[in-house]
């Protein structure tokens, strides 16, 4: 039998990780690498990976687990060309949607898109009882990325690209559609908001939902992420997505060479309430955004910001990418 289908005895990790949030114990990050890569691609039964994944729901991620998690995750699909230009890659992950708020994420990727720069969304197509950034953008005749031919077509005609996890990563996609066999996210869930699928320098666009996760990925950021990924903006997500709030500014870290720096201060609560779409409705969505695009409604200064200092961050990367690359030569 070919090694990487033979079973993945599991048992072993599980007893580790599976004494809940007290007496579990962390895995290192080459294990943590061995059985996610494993789970990947198959090689653990049904019953073992449920307990694997409620068992890191309980427990919750070390940063080296998550390295090594990511490390799997990388390797399980082919990562994607960043076109020359004055911006590196700006990267969205879209995976919550909204609930309550209309969700603008497309307005900040169409913004960002409009000034030159490669933006790759990623995320879910679809989330029961929740408006996703797929649905919006394909209100605006914005359709999925079924390639990566298709992404950098969307590149050179200054659009951004929507490519859908299942395409972009079909491995990870299918443990993050567990959710709705278990019932709760998982570990993959976290992943796919850190992901930096090019194979260069790109600059990640982060949210957490829970204080802990500020706490975990601000130290993976500052200790473990790889030089030679790009930068990353952490801030709390506006219902679980990466755009600014539009009523209020959240704060953004900076993580750049390991380094952190506050970019934008959180505003003090206040009752004021942004214009925005009169319903949450992926049509009177995107409509809206339409508007904004056109000067015809103001965009939120919250978003506004969110755009200037990507511009700025991700003009440095490729500046800083190609000042490398001239060093070599």
């Amino acid at each position: 039998m070919n090694k990487t289908t033979e079973p993945f005895p599991a048992a072993t990790f599980i007893k580790e990780i599976g004494r809940g949030k007290k007496g579990a114990r962390n895995m290192t990050r080459e294990n943590a690498q061995a059985l996610y890569a494993a789970m990947l691609d198959g090689r653990v039964s049904d019953l073992e990976l449920g307990g694997i994944l409620l068992a890191m729901r309980f427990k919750g991620e070390s940063v080296d687990e998550i390295a090594g998690f990511l490390d799997a995750g990388l390797a399980s699909f082919a990562p994607l060309a960043a076109p020359a230009g004055l911006y590196a890659p700006v990267l969205v992950p879209s995976y919550n949607g909204s609930r309550k708020m209309a969700n603008l994420t497309p307005l900040l990727a169409l913004l960002l898109a409009r000034e030159g720069v490669p933006v790759l969304v990623h995320g879910v197509t679809s989330d029961p009882g929740r408006v996703t950034t797929a649905e919006i953008f394909a209100a605006m005749g914005i359709g999925p990325a079924r390639s990566a031919d298709d992404v950098q077509a969307a590149f050179a005609a200054g659009k951004p690209a929507f490519m859908p996890i299942e395409t972009l990563a079909p491995k990870m996609a299918h443990l993050l559609s567990l959710r709705r066999i278990l019932g709760v996210r998982n570990s993959t869930h976290t992943l796919v908001k850190i992901l930096q699928p090019f194979a260069g320098p790109a600059l990640r666009l982060v949210s957490y939902t829970h204080p802990e996760y500020l706490e975990m990925l601000g130290e993976y950021f500052t200790t473990i992420a790889r030089e030679g990924r790009g930068d990353a903006f952490l801030m709390r997500g506006t219902e679980g997505e990466t755009v600014a709030n539009a009523n209020r500014a959240q704060q953004i870290d900076w993580f750049h060479g390991l380094e952190r720096t506050v970019l934008v201060q959180r505003d003090a609560p206040t009752d004021d309430v942004a214009e925005g779409p009169a319903e949450r409705d992926a049509a009177t969505t995107a409509a809206w955004i339409a508007h904004a695009l056109e000067g015809k409604v103001d965009v939120p200064a919250s978003i506004t910001e969110q755009v200037a200092q990507c511009l700025l961050v991700s003009k440095s990367i490729q500046a800083n990418t190609g000042a490398h690359h001239g060093e070599q030569g």
